[in-house]
């Protein structure tokens, strides 16, 4: 069966750090959701491969995900080429998902950057008829970014509020990532901290909302609106 929604990001736990309570609250509301990630985290400063694929699928159990799967690009070199484009588009016209969720084509790592340019243009690609290949033309009809970890502002915001706790059980499920260690420990935050910096980013984004917590996207076209008298968030 095919995906309603789909993630796209470079590395096992960047979803669950930006978007999994978006995920998990359309599951609740009856929609498959999916995630891809590109690679399988070889590179990553802390744990394996091997580890980083048991905790991404207990992770997606707990967002009640219906289909993830890692792709076998290069961890730290995520590049926007044809053959990566090909193998996104596979995925596409496989799962046939109506929303795709990218990063935002602005980070620190190239890898996320890189990743929403690739998302974005094998997007296109997987729309048209005559690019040879396995399944029929398709194209999502919206594409979103998850803008959480950039300093812009979104063009509108996912109240999750109901969704999280569970959303941050999901990234805790990354135990090789997020539990105190000697490697990268002046990169990663001191797991006491972690809570506290995942909740005040949820609840400022919240705050924009008018809900305790929220997850931040940004869209590109502009927004369309039948009835003024039903938009939500208060103006005074």
């Amino acid at each position: 069966m095919p995906v309603d929604i789909l993630a796209l990001a470079a590395h096992r736990d960047d979803v669950e750090q930006t978007c999994a309570g978006t995920l998990l609250k359309m599951a609740e509301h009856g929609h498959r959701t999916g995630i891809l990630d590109l690679t399988q985290g070889e590179m990553g400063t802390r744990g394996t491969m091997d580890d980083r694929g048991r905790e991404a699928a207990e992770a997606a159990r707990i967002l009640k995900v219906s289909w993830r799967q890692a792709l076998d690009i290069p961890d730290g070199r995520v590049e926007n080429t044809w053959e990566n484009r090909l193998k996104v588009v596979r995925v596409l016209r496989e799962q046939r998902p109506r929303v795709l969720i990218l990063p935002y084509w602005e980070g620190r790592h190239p890898d996320h950057y890189t990743a929403a340019t690739l998302g974005y243009e094998a997007a296109f690609l997987s729309g048209l008829a005559k690019l040879p290949g396995e399944g029929s033309a398709h194209r999502p009809f919206k594409i979103i970014y998850a803008s959480l970890y950039r300093d812009v502002r979104p063009t509108f915001v996912v109240d999750i509020t109901d969704q999280f706790e569970t959303r941050f059980e999901s990234l805790m499920a990354y135990k090789s990532q997020f539990t105190d260690q000697e490697a990268g420990s002046g990169i990663f935050p001191a797991q006491k901290e972690i809570r506290a910096r995942v909740e005040a980013m949820a609840r400022y984004y919240g705050m924009l909302g008018g809900v305790t917590y929220a997850e931040p996207f940004v869209q590109k076209e502009v927004g369309l609106v039948d009835d003024v008298t039903t938009i939500p968030v208060k103006s005074i």
